[in-house]
């Protein structure tokens, strides 16, 4: 390529490729997007082509993209004070833990600022070992919690599996309450929770006197929206409550409005004894995490040292964009145009089924879901495999390409289409993306037997 013909965008792609690395992938035949600008649930590229935000980001820009709200609320506490140490306290950290005190379910009313999801489940996972004097923590295979050590080996996400070596000690992992492809081949209506009474059975074998904290996600994310069965919650909660075991919530990416609630848990209408969270707290404008920990957790230490700590730990101007995000939830109502955006996706993914056999299913909380493609409706064959080799992704790749030819930024993974736009999407906007999708899906038709 000439001097000449090398234009902005192709320099800064060249420029990241050169001395940049990408998560999750090959560092050679990539072809990452330069977003140039963003706006509500658009992107735009360099050559001014406009992209639909279909899953927000990496489901963290809650609240759409370039809203000028928090970036006048950023500049303000930054003309005070950006960063002062974990051990003095600004007015915005004060304000932001009572705001979460105030959403959060139950008697959770102290936080303890992360830097990220990762490091509010590591501080979980301490933090429930320190309270417990036990050491074992159960979690779920298909769940993915983040990409630190300890987070990594939490979550079952077969991207853990390259640094298996290096996991932590003492994680259990059980099976999940897969409706569509239940494991014990039960249907929910007819089944008698054998995903709950097999958790059980797990507690009897590790020793409950052994087990400190139980992690589920709030509601499940990239590992395929999975769906709890309505009562799988709370009788999780009730076999914490049995075996004095702490059930710990991952609201990472189910957090803040994301299911048409507050939390995923206030959709089982269940009390933790902690919340992880980050994400949707800033909607990703700046990186913010959060322990959120029940009053009986934080009492235990009034006279004990809290052995956890963070440099970066309710950073000032983080806590501002948090702050003024939950305000932008609450002043747009957001939260319930979620809740009602999820039932209408999911009337359009209904129709969409009668006219796509590669649809096998869709599933969605709020604005948390997925379609799922198949090869058969009636064996459920998936389109690609969990954990599918390159060569199982042909044509999951192929449809994956179309999406972002027709102008859909989304996340697409093995047999997963994911639906998780900014929550202050329109029907209109809903149904420009999902006609993309439908588009796309069309390709997989043609692979159905």
């Amino acid at each position: 390529m000439s001097t000449a013909t090398v234009t902005k965008k192709d320099e800064i792609i060249q420029n990241n490729l050169d001395y940049t690395l990408f998560s999750w992938s090959k560092q050679k035949g990539i072809a990452p997007l330069a977003i140039r600008r963003a706006e509500g649930v658009y992107l735009y590229d360099y050559d001014g082509k406009k992209y639909i935000d279909f899953s927000s980001g990496l489901m963290n820009v809650n609240i759409g993209h370039g809203n000028q709200r928090v970036t006048q609320a950023v500049v303000d506490q930054m003309q005070q004070v950006s960063y002062v140490t974990p051990s003095c306290v600004t007015e915005v950290r004060g304000d932001l833990g009572k705001k979460l005190a105030e959403i959060s379910p139950g008697n959770l009313t102290k936080t303890l600022f992360t830097v990220c999801g990762a490091t509010a489940i590591e501080n979980a996972i301490k933090l429930a070992r320190l309270y417990t004097g036990r050491h074992k923590i159960i979690a779920r295979y298909r769940a993915f919690h983040g990409a630190s050590y300890g987070a990594m080996t939490a979550g079952g996400d077969p991207r853990k599996l390259a640094s298996d070596s290096q996991q932590i000690p003492n994680v259990v992992h059980v099976e999940d309450p897969y409706c569509y492809r239940c494991p014990w081949s039960k249907e929910m209506s007819s089944c008698n929770r054998e995903c709950v009474s097999h958790i059980e059975r797990v507690i009897q074998f590790e020793g409950p006197e052994n087990v400190a904290a139980i992690l589920m996600e709030g509601e499940s994310g990239s590992s395929g929206c999975i769906k709890y069965p309505p009562d799988y919650l709370k009788k999780v909660r009730a076999l914490c409550d049995k075996y004095g075991i702490l059930l710990i919530a991952d609201e990472v990416m189910s957090g803040f409005g994301r299911t048409g609630t507050w939390f995923g848990v206030d959709v089982h209408g269940v009390v933790p004894d902690m919340i992880a969270t980050a994400k949707g707290i800033t909607a990703g404008y700046l990186p913010l995490g959060a322990l959120i920990v029940s009053d009986k957790i934080a009492d235990h230490f009034n006279d004990r040292p809290l052995m956890l700590g963070l440099t970066y730990s309710a950073h000032a101007v983080c806590c501002a964009a948090g702050l003024e995000v939950l305000k932008i939830y609450e002043d747009e109502k957001m939260i319930q145009n979620a809740a009602a955006m999820g039932k209408y996706v999911t009337a359009r993914a209904e129709e969409m089924k009668q006219k796509h056999p590669s649809i096998g299913d869709f599933r969605t909380t709020g604005l948390l879901g997925c379609f799922e493609l198949v090869k058969n409706r009636n064996t459920k064959e998936p389109m690609a495999p969990f954990n599918a080799k390159p060569d199982e992704m042909a044509v999951m790749n192929k449809v994956a390409a179309k999406i972002k030819e027709l102008g859909m930024y989304t996340f697409v993974r093995w047999n997963y289409i994911f639906v998780a736009p900014p929550l202050c999407i329109t029907r209109e906007q809903i149904d420009e993306g999902l006609d993309i999708i439908s588009k796309a899906i069309s390709i997989a038709d043609e692979h159905v037997n």
